[in-house]
């Protein structure tokens, strides 16, 4: 047996909680639930997330199949070892994504299942109908657009997360900083199989595309809950951290579209590399990020 170098990808175990979210009301609880969100000062931003979480239990799977169908068409070994990682990773961020989803079904919120029936009929279709190029090209689509997400979210922690319940925001951003640590296991799995620029704009497009429409009606069906969907000040606030968000994510996205694009070519956050010290020395740290000190550098003191 060959001697490879030490993987980069870790698989982990992060210890979250969701159980005593403020953010989170008791069943039926109408008052609490419109008046609190894990993000109390941008409640339009909390269904944003929400809602993209509610598609990680149904994408996820979809992604470690597409990969599993190509692993015995792979012949290069270390290839073959960074896949089975990424594997492992995708599955335990589906495992924790559909632990916090429980809490928002569990709030009252009672669009949920009709969401999670939409999203898993459509990974369904897609895997019953698309050949597996074009699976793989939605995957490496899936993770171009979430490596950019990904520096957009901790470059930009502090107005996005500040404050919020740090159950959820350690959540998120231990999920981008595992997408950082595995930028380069889809790419290198579509370019090793097919190597095609045409598809993998095509993947990009269709990938982004989906999600972003799946997302904009999960957050538009959680908020009409909320009573906030009309109320002209909600709808100001959603437009206001839209623009934000896109204003920063678009840059982010051109570059993927060149034609030379290869994600090891992007340097990581240092911030993702600071979480990752952080979690070596206190997975309980790393779970429990202080919210309220995201201009520091990590390690930051346990909050709660």
């Amino acid at each position: 047996m060959e001697d490879f170098p030490s993987p980069r990808i870790t698989l982990r175990q992060v210890p979250f909680s969701y159980t005593e979210q403020p953010g989170i009301a008791e069943p039926g609880d109408r008052e609490k639930l419109t008046n609190k969100h894990w993000n109390k000062d941008k409640p339009e931003f909390s269904h944003i997330v929400n809602a993209a979480s509610l598609a990680m239990p149904y994408l996820e799977p979809y992604l470690i199949q597409s990969m599993r169908e190509a692993r015995p068409k792979i012949t290069d070994p270390v290839l073959q070892r960074d896949l089975d990682l990424y594997i492992i990773q995708e599955a335990t961020h589906s495992k924790q994504h559909k632990k916090f989803n429980k809490t928002i079904g569990d709030a009252g919120y009672t669009s949920v299942s009709r969401i999670e029936h939409t999203l898993a009929n459509d990974y369904k279709k897609l895997w019953a109908k698309r050949s597996l190029r074009f699976n793989l090209a939605y995957a490496e689509g899936f993770e171009s657009m979430a490596l950019a997400i990904g520096h957009m979210l901790i470059e930009d922690r502090e107005y996005l997360f500040g404050q919020s319940d740090s159950n959820v925001a350690s959540l998120i951003l231990w999920h981008f900083v595992e997408e950082i640590e595995h930028k380069n296991v889809a790419f290198d799995v579509f370019d090793h199989l097919y190597g095609s620029y045409f598809w993998r704009m095509v993947g990009l497009f269709y990938a982004s595309a989906h999600i972003f429409l799946r997302t904009g009606q999960g957050y538009r069906a959680l908020l009409k809950e909320d009573g906030l969907w009309r109320n002209l000040n909600s709808r100001w606030r959603l437009v206001k951290i839209l623009l934000h968000i896109f204003h920063r994510l678009i840059p982010k996205l051109a570059r993927v579209m060149k034609p030379g694009y290869h994600p090891s070519k992007l340097t990581d956050p240092q911030w993702s590399e600071e979480w990752v010290n952080l979690y070596n020395r206190d997975p309980i740290l790393a779970s429990r990020l202080d919210t309220s000190r995201f201009k520091e550098k990590l390690p930051v003191s346990l909050v709660g």
